[in-house]
């Protein structure tokens, strides 16, 4: 299972890749082979080829700047890999889980200051590192403007699954009759009503979120039913006004448009392109097709 991630701590453009992936395969007698430790340097060699060769395809880059990148000091790729986690480690699983899929923002690290109680009267958030050891201070519009960079586009798939949970595997399993066989090291002992009670819980350990809480009398909630007829929920939902959502105009900005200037200083690029050279280790022919 892959995750696909934009964010950096501060919320900065910063893409990347959470993979979840078995150490080792089934046979088909059902036994278990463990894999060796990868060797995380090549694999940093050929994900920097694949995005390279993606995004030349996508026309997004070419062979000058393709080349200009495998010769600096640092590639801008890394690829670590962390320790196996146990079946029996619950605790563990569900962490992982948890990092793996995340929002790119958490309210527990952001304080919000209001116009009328900032020294400027500009609105401001102020958002702790994960390891609060640093902050950094934005204007309201400017941090929701880079919240909105990380929204993905209508329909793109954010988890991909690889492998056995691969829809193609999945729907030839369902098709054969044979999609409940799933083979496991250990059973999971957990009963179907712990399951059950662990949904609510889980939502609000991600989204900070308690659903069974009413949020009018904070008294606890309990379900009653799950309805599912369309019909139903186009009633009760035009019952309650919440059918039809007036959508609200955007926010005018107070503060003059800002003149946006970029510094290079610290860039590895080049000034001319006499400057490349190429690297006999990686000669450029690689990713001509």
């Amino acid at each position: 299972m892959i995750a696909v991630q934009s964010f950096g701590d501060f919320q900065n453009f910063h893409p990347h890749l959470h993979v979840l992936s078995t150490d080792g395969c089934f046979y088909n007698d059902a036994a278990f082979m463990v894999f060796p430790p990868p060797d995380t340097g090549e694999l940093e060699k050929l994900f920097r080829y694949e995005v390279f060769k993606m995004l030349k395809a996508e026309g997004k880059i070419n062979d000058v700047v393709i080349e200009n990148m495998m010769n600096w000091r640092h590639s801008g790729f890394n690829v670590y890999c962390g320790n196996a986690i146990w079946p029996h480690n619950e605790d563990g699983l569900e962490n992982l889980a948890r990092y793996i899929i995340r929002a790119s923002f958490s309210q527990e690290r952001m304080t919000y200051i209001a116009a009328n109680d900032s020294s400027d009267g500009v609105a401001t958030v102020i958002y702790q590192s994960k390891d609060g050891t640093s902050a950094k201070t934005f204007d309201a519009l400017d941090w929701l403007a880079q919240l909105v960079t990380h929204i993905p586009n209508k329909g793109e798939q954010m988890v991909r699954y690889y492998g056995f949970y691969s829809n193609k595997l999945r729907g030839l399993r369902k098709k054969a009759g044979t999609d409940d066989q799933v083979p496991a090291l250990i059973e999971s002992e957990a009963s179907p009503k712990k399951f059950r009670k662990n949904w609510a819980r889980l939502i609000q350990k991600i989204y900070n979120v308690n659903p069974l809480l009413c949020p009018k009398c904070l008294g606890s909630m309990r379900i009653i039913s799950l309805i599912e007829d369309e019909e139903v929920i186009s009633k009760i939902l035009k019952h309650l006004g919440l059918w039809e959502v007036k959508q609200r105009p955007p926010p005018r900005a107070k503060a003059p448009p800002r003149n946006i200037h970029i510094d290079y200083t610290d860039s590895q690029i080049p000034s001319y392109e006499d400057d490349l050279y190429c690297n006999p280790d990686f000669p450029i022919e690689m990713y001509a097709s």
